[in-house]
């Protein structure tokens, strides 16, 4: 059936073809209207999917008709054939619907076709202002499409000569085109420049009625004319020059005045000149006048409501940075812009306050602002991590006068945002220590200590064992730090790094051996270990056994020659500021830090560069889940652990155990399980017993809060059947939804795996889920259950305020039901210092400086949940002489006053 109507359609079709072919051949006399009506048949059948292969110059020719429906006609058949229009028609409207259609077109055909008309339309003197507009747009439409079609010469200075045009249309229309040109050819264009700056200062002395925007003058006009001028250097004729600084002058001086309507888009054309005014004295840098006082107009911004106009001034800031004669003037905003990254809600403005704090750092606040962005670094979004860890490590660099503060600096940035610590930065930590001898042994003290700490990075790892093998005997006489120990110390992380890194350790291993010969039948039995693993990494079983041989047959000369100290490194360009800028092309400041070039050289000794290409499992890429939170790579078991040994996710190190004396072992016994303080801490070993550790990283935003869960087998059997599920009491299922991502029923003998639990908090509340987790250990089934630590002071935002607004809230808050206090006795000797901690933990936000005692603590915080936010104040009294504190909770709500009242005091 279907086949039978399309055959009708086709006949028909066919022959409805034949009859307009034999009109448009054979009849003569056809009208317009006929004409016409064919055209619009052979329209219709072309958007039916069927070949024209005729009627292209009967759709020309209704383009010279005088109706317009038949010019209407044609134009629209137009867009669909290739044809050969000839803008000569008389009527303005006529010829402005012919450079339509031929914009709309836009094709390179066209372009050849018309390149040479419309220059030639566009200059005309008897051509009207209206169709000099559209021929304007049209040339500028074409010339993006062929850049060739416009030819140098006589053209040049005419089409220039359209800028002084009595008609606001036609010069606004010809400074777009100009723009365009001059980007392509500037000198050709130069004489622009002039030209430009007389038009400029034309509405800023006098109205256009027509083309006034809501009280201000031209504004399209006047942007596209300071856009226009920042594409030459400053002026050289000092009279144009002068009356281009008026301008900018009176542009800044109306910024300055009230506005003369409150309707937004007053304001909106006022400080769309008022920006590209500042970016063009920016562009200029020559007049130190208008830098700081565009500067200080910018700082005016940065408090202001619209999140918009805070982005474009922190935006334009940076640039102003880069200038000697603002810079100084930027500094002085500084305490604003740290404010701005720290407390905006918007994540691509806080990321510009990065930036500009960068911009703005010299010698004289360079610790400043180091310190504050490492504070920042703990909290800043995922997002900007990696770009701040960059630039914290730049800035340190450039601006230190003590390199022991850089090594600082890193080992910090190591310790705050490990993951996002690239390669660049410990090479370049490395090759630093190496250069100075100064500090050498500063960094391997502090490397060693932290080295200890219970939550190491894999980075820190790297740093440690490259420097403690280089300079490891320098706090080789301190009994804390003996050989043994570094060895020791060292060794505990290993089985818990990735191949590259246990390949770094290895050559550190065969480093001590040289430095310290007392403990080097330890590290043979480990080389002789890792080179009779069968299961081992090819590359490490082979180093292995390669060291292994080297410490044997080598002589104690031989070895000191190979395995002597690595050579400074040559002094070359910034590697660290190459990966920067190619994050942020064009964003980025130059710096001049002289330093080495990543990765690590190599020498001839035994491997000791490191490798640099890595196989990376598809699996263990992360990625972003449902609450807008990076989530971590799947749980993957880790390699158990060799010589009776696990690590944890945190770096800790424990031994297994002999099987024996916990077969059967109920879980309860030798076990450790503290909840509470993770009340005011994120990442801890929340449970451990001789079975197994449970380790636990969290972090909240706003309502939502993200828990990583990391079971360690610490047996030298399989746990089977491992479940852990959780288990809501009845009063919390409607106040806090908990999705839990399922794990692997088996975890291995010396392995370890994880498990993610997303939190949202509908309401607030006071009792906390638990988790219970069943798994046959040796087939005997074992059963435990663990608080989880979610509380509701872990969905605080802190809130900065000032003493007025602190105290007006204050006494608001003065109710009953809106208000809980406690007074206890302290359960340890009062540490001020450690109070301090605590309460930052806490989550709030700690207002120094507004209670007239000293040793008094305010907070301010907002709780977040679903259906509400519960603004909390706090204040804690503590009495040294009589060891008591007073606590005082005032929130706009009561439940939630008592449980952070409940919540604090039991942590003193």
């Amino acid at each position: 059936m279907v086949s039978k109507s399309k055959e009708a359609e086709m006949k028909r079709i066919n022959k409805e073809l034949a009859n307009i072919r034999s009109k448009f051949k054979g009849d003569k006399t056809l009208d317009g209207y006929q004409k016409k009506k064919y055209v619009c048949k052979l329209l219709f059948i072309f958007l039916l999917g069927h070949d024209i292969d005729f009627g292209h110059m009967e759709a020309v020719n209704l383009l010279s008709s005088n109706k317009y429906s038949e010019k209407q006609i044609g134009e629209l058949a137009s867009r669909y054939v290739t044809p050969r229009l000839i803008v000569c028609f008389r009527n303005p409207v006529h010829v402005s619907l012919a450079l339509q259609c031929i914009a709309n077109i836009g094709s390179k055909e066209m372009a050849e076709a018309f390149g040479h008309e419309i220059p030639k339309l566009l200059v005309s003197g008897d051509t009207m202002d209206v169709v000099k507009q559209s021929a304007a747009l049209c040339l500028l439409r074409l010339f993006r499409t062929s850049q060739e079609i416009i030819p140098s010469g006589e053209w040049t200075s005419r089409i220039i000569h359209l800028l002084n045009d009595q008609h606001m249309g036609v010069v606004t229309a010809a400074t777009s085109l100009i723009d365009s040109l001059v980007k392509k050819n500037p000198d050709e264009y130069k004489g622009c420049i002039s030209l430009a700056v007389s038009r400029l200062s034309r509405p800023a002395t006098r109205t256009y009625k027509t083309y006034t925007y809501y009280f201000v003058p031209a504004p399209w006009l006047s942007v596209k004319l300071l856009r226009l001028l920042q594409n030459y250097s400053p002026p050289e004729d000092p009279g144009v020059r002068g009356r281009l600084n008026e301008c900018l002058e009176t542009i800044l001086n109306k910024a300055q005045e009230p506005p003369k309507s409150k309707k937004v888009q007053h304001s909106n054309a006022k400080n769309a000149v008022l920006f590209e005014a500042i970016s063009l004295i920016i562009h200029n840098d020559t007049e130190p006048n208008l830098l700081v006082r565009a500067c200080n107009q910018l700082g005016q911004f940065l408090s202001n409501r619209e999140t918009n106009l805070r982005y474009l001034a922190l935006e334009s800031m940076c640039l102003l940075a880069t200038s000697e004669f603002s810079h100084d003037a930027v500094k002085k905003h500084q305490e604003v812009v740290i404010l701005s990254m720290k407390m905006e809600k918007d994540v691509s403005v806080r990321q510009q306050a990065v930036d500009l704090l960068y911009a703005m750092c010299d010698k004289s606040n360079a610790e400043e602002i180091v310190q504050e962005m490492l504070n920042y670094l703990e909290t800043a979004d995922y997002s900007i991590r990696e770009e701040m860890v960059l630039k914290v490590a730049i800035l340190a660099e450039k601006y230190a006068t003590d390199y022991t503060w850089y090594v600082d600096v890193i080992l910090n940035l190591i310790r705050i945002a490990g993951d996002y610590v690239s390669e660049e930065v410990w090479y370049r930590v490395i090759q630093i220590v190496i250069n100075r001898d100064d500090v050498q042994g500063y960094a391997a003290k502090t490397v060693f200590e932290a080295l200890q700490a219970p939550a190491c990075h894999e980075n820190m790892v790297k740093v440690g064992g490259y420097i403690l093998g280089e300079f490891g005997n320098l706090i080789a006489g301190d009994q804390r730090s003996s050989p043994a120990v570094q060895f020791q110390l060292l060794h505990s992380k290993y089985h818990l790094c990735s191949p590259m890194t246990r390949a770094l350790l290895l050559s550190t291993y065969i480093k001590f051996v040289n430095l310290f010969p007392e403990i080097k039948a330890h590290i043979q039995d480990v080389f002789k270990t890792h080179s009779n693993l069968r299961s081992a990494d090819a590359e490490l079983q082979q180093r292995a056994s390669e060291y292994l041989q080297l410490s044997i047959i080598a002589s104690t000369d031989v070895l000191a020659t190979v395995l002597e100290e690595m050579p400074a490194f040559p002094e070359r360009e910034s590697s660290i500021l190459a990966v920067l800028k190619k994050k942020k092309p064009g964003r980025v400041p130059d710096n001049e830090i002289k330093e080495g070039k990543s990765p690590v050289p190599t020498t001839n000794h035994q491997d000791e560069s490191l490798p640099t290409t890595q196989v990376v499992n598809s699996a263990n890429v992360s990625s972003t889940d449902l609450l807008g939170l990076s989530t971590p790579p799947s749980s993957q078991p880790t390699a158990p652990a060799a010589g009776g040994a696990l690590l944890d996710m945190f770096g800790d190190v424990y031994p297994t155990g002999s099987p024996n004396n916990i077969n059967n072992l109920p879980p309860a016994a030798s076990s450790t399980h503290n909840s509470k303080k993770f009340v005011c801490k994120n990442n801890g070993v929340l449970f451990e017993n001789d079975l197994i550790q449970i380790g636990v990283k969290s972090e909240f935003r706003q309502n939502l809060g993200r828990l990583g869960l990391f079971y360690g087998n610490k047996t030298s059997f399989s746990l089977q059947n491992f479940a852990p599920t959780i288990s809501c009491p009845d009063s919390l299922v409607s106040k806090l939804n908990v999705q839990v991502k399922p794990v692997e029923p088996v975890l291995e003998a010396g392995a370890q795996i994880q498990q993610m639990i997303n939190v949202e908090c509908v309401e607030d509340f006071t009792d906390t889920p638990t988790m219970i987790i069943t798994f046959i250990y040796n087939n005997v089934p074992q059963k435990l259950t663990v608080r989880l630590p979610l509380t509701v002071n872990k969905f605080f935002e802190p809130t900065e305020m000032n003493g007025e607004s602190f105290f007006a809230r204050w006494k608001n808050l003065g109710g009953n039901q809106q208000r809980s206090q406690r007074i206890f006795k302290a359960a340890q000797p009062m540490d001020l210092t450690a109070v301090r901690t605590k309460i930052l933990g806490f989550g709030m936000q700690l207002l120094d400086g507004i209670d007239p005692n000293p040793d008094n603590f305010v907070c301010a915080g907002i709780i977040h949940t679903r259906t509400q936010q519960v603004g909390c104040l706090l204040r804690l009294e503590p009495n040294k002489q009589a060891q008591m504190y007073r606590l005082t909770v005032r929130s706009s709500k009561e439940t939630v006053s008592q449980e952070v009242c409940e919540l604090l005091m039991d942590q003193f």
